[in-house]
């Protein structure tokens, strides 16, 4: 997917969130804060945009997002438990209604038999009132570093237009 088809998606996104008067935060590890850069290259996105959170280290993850150390230790920091903590914790610490987190391997190495390169579980997360809904999603992704966190992202608001 092209620079230019990513934005068109992004927009298609803003103008959802807009018409639905929600606000989206980002909790990214693999992206890196990609999904919020295309986000908000959108004219307009402060109506929509909250805030994003680039947790890459485990550290982080938990320092920011609250993801316990507990679920990363037992599942890692590429796996469904913690990209659903991550995502509860961007709504928790945001003021947004939706959350989209992402924790993956893009490569080229530290991949596992397991885990491979390119392996990424995402979480859309909505506020629906005290409480939270989400679904995950779990891909495996060919290709270098650049096209793994390129074909992410794009999951990613694929995953948050689902969702809405």
């Amino acid at each position: 997917m092209t620079d230019a088809a990513l934005a068109r998606l992004a927009a298609r996104v803003g103008r959802l969130l807009l018409r639905k008067q929600l606000h989206v935060v980002t909790a990214e590890s693999c992206t890196a804060g990609w999904i919020a850069k295309v986000l908000t290259d959108t004219a307009g996105s402060s109506a929509w945009v909250d805030s994003g959170y680039v947790t890459y280290s485990n550290a982080a993850k938990s320092r920011a997002l609250g993801v316990a150390g507990r679920t990363l230790e037992r599942f890692g920091a590429v796996s469904e438990q913690t990209a659903r903590e991550m995502a509860r914790g961007a709504l928790r610490a945001s003021g947004a209604e939706v959350a989209i987190a992402v924790s993956g391997i893009a490569g080229p190495d530290g991949g596992t038999p397991d885990k491979p390169v390119g392996t990424v579980w995402f979480c859309v997360g909505r506020r629906r009132g005290r409480s939270i809904a989400s679904r995950t999603l779990h891909k495996r992704f060919g290709g270098d570093r650049e096209t793994v966190r390129r074909k992410s992202v794009e999951c990613a608001l694929r995953l948050i237009l689902q969702s809405l």
